[in-house]
């Protein structure tokens, strides 16, 4: 692990700054305040022994709320509910989102709403600072009554089951407590059903959506520029006059990130062939603008449900009540990760038209960048890679919101299909960050073509740094090893609020996920 250290204690709440050195992979040190939760434990401990029926924690689950549990079995319940519903399917999701499954889980029953004990919430944070990260799978949740499949994986270890990613390997949970000298936990009452009744999974999908996608908008903005370099384009679109008169605020952030890229470039201010660029130039900033708006309206709705309650039933210490409802319904997060996807899969709708652009010998390039057209097929296939990526996310696109399917005997009769929205969010971010590297990659050919004219400061130091993975290519060569170059080289780019501060990180991040 690297990057520094995360540190969450009593604050608050999480922030998105809090909580991306975590998805940079950051050590953890988690230190949440228990006295709210010590005090709803205790609540509920004496409501049970006062014979009370309690959803969930004397009674049966979902479409068999009116079966009474005896006293004897209610630990057995928990349990019982953990293995039942570790059912997933499909891939193992990546360490991050199951690390940030482990804090925002531990940061919603440390609130004091749950009933769980301190006990039990200080093993997650084990969990968490030890990197032993249970393994999860990437389908089976409705979003709805939480993301129950997924929590019950990430769930089972706690009770010594299942299996976890330890010391770089995935082993059986039991073997990982036994090195660590841990025993396996015996649930209390709802601790199981608090344990997988939330939004963790899908929050987490939208965390890391919310994060990739203010990256994204700053990397299209900067390949942008090099991109309109290298077609000889016009930055006068770009004005802040003509941005001024309507004020969206991503459009003005937008279009004065494209005016830093370009300060002080010879190229820039070279004659024009033509009075106006086509609109995958020209517009930059109304589509980037737009895009980076809806990333900002999804991280307003993230950023309120990682630090809500959304287990059931919840329980009101102060009021002495404890109230069934329904705030693991992940309706909010299903449509703000679905409207992310759409926005964000427009980064790369414009960038693969910029590349076509480039490649079409309209402006000051030859066709397909190479010097020998017909001899080499030069940049032209980089290009039907990059549609058919686009392709997808038009596919991907699709809102999983829209759909809902009857579940637990009609009880849970409608779910919002939020956990299909977030997976399928990270797919539409991967294939963004392809399609972007491969316009870097055909952008910065074409500068080449443009030598010995000189762009801005940022932008040849960008491309002086790109050049030292990736090499001006004077015939044909094998692509992809340069593509997958360049998608590393554009994850590890980073920018300041000043915009021409531009630096690379010294380790890849690796994938969305």
């Amino acid at each position: 692990m690297g990057g520094g250290e995360f540190m969450q204690g009593d604050r608050d709440g999480l922030t998105f700054r809090d909580l991306e050195p975590l998805v940079d992979g950051a050590t953890v040190v988690c230190r949440p305040d228990m006295n709210a939760a010590r005090l709803a434990d205790e609540y509920l401990q004496e409501k049970v022994a006062g014979g009370e029926v309690i959803y969930g924690v004397n009674t049966g689950f979902g479409s068999l709320q009116s079966t009474r549990i005896g006293t004897a079995d209610l630990d057995s319940l928990q349990v019982n509910l953990i293995r039942s519903h570790a059912c997933g399917t499909g891939k193992p999701v990546d360490d991050r989102v199951v690390r940030l499954m482990l804090l925002l889980k531990i940061h919603s029953l440390a609130q004091g709403h749950s009933g769980v004990r301190p006990a039990t919430i200080d093993r997650l944070v084990r969990h968490l600072e030890h990197n032993v990260v249970p393994v999860v799978y990437d389908r089976g949740s409705l979003g709805a009554s939480g993301d129950l499949a997924p929590l019950a994986h990430m769930s089972l270890p706690l009770i010594g089951e299942g299996e976890v990613t330890f010391r770089a390997q995935v082993v059986s949970a039991r073997s990982a407590l036994d090195a660590l000298g841990w025993e396996p936990l015996h649930l209390g009452p709802k601790e199981g059903l608090a344990l997988l009744n939330g939004t963790q999974f899908m929050a987490a999908h939208g965390v890391l959506g919310v994060i990739h996608g203010q990256r994204l908008a700053a990397i299209a903005d900067l390949v942008g520029a090099i991109s309109l370099e290298a077609f000889g384009g016009r930055s006068d679109a770009f004005d802040e006059l003509v941005h001024r008169v309507r004020p969206h605020p991503g459009q003005l952030e937008s279009a004065a990130r494209l005016r830093s890229h370009l300060d002080g470039s010879e190229m820039i201010a070279l004659p024009k062939d033509r009075l106006q660029d086509p609109y995958s130039f020209r517009c930059m900033p109304q589509v980037h603008g737009a895009s980076l708006d809806v990333v900002r309206q999804a991280r307003d709705v993230i950023e309120r449900e990682i630090n809500s309650v959304s287990d059931n039933p919840l329980i009101f210490v102060d009021e002495d009540r404890i109230i069934s409802g329904g705030n693991f319904h992940g309706q909010p997060l299903a449509f703000a990760m679905d409207f992310l996807a759409i926005a964000l899969s427009e980064f790369a709708s414009i960038s693969e038209r910029r590349t076509y652009q480039l490649l079409s010998g309209a402006g000051p390039l030859p066709t397909y960048l190479v010097e020998e057209p017909g001899l080499n097929s030069g940049f032209m296939v980089p290009q039907y890679v990059a549609a058919s990526l686009v392709s997808q996310n038009k596919q991907l696109c699709t809102p999983a919101s829209v759909d809902s399917i009857v579940s637990s005997n009609g009880q849970e009769d409608h779910v919002s299909m939020g956990a299909n929205a977030g997976t399928k969010l990270m797919t539409v971010i991967d294939n963004v960050y392809e399609v972007l590297a491969i316009e870097l990659f055909t952008a910065a050919q074409g500068m080449e073509f443009r030598r010995p004219s000189r762009s801005s400061r940022t932008i040849e130091r960008v491309l002086r740094d790109y050049r030292g993975v990736v090499p001006f290519l004077r015939s044909d060569d094998v692509m992809y090893p340069h593509m997958s170059a360049t998608v590393r080289f554009i994850r590890r780019l980073r920018f300041s609020a000043e915009h021409d501060d531009v630096r690379l990180t010294p380790a890849e991040s690796g994938s969305s996920r």
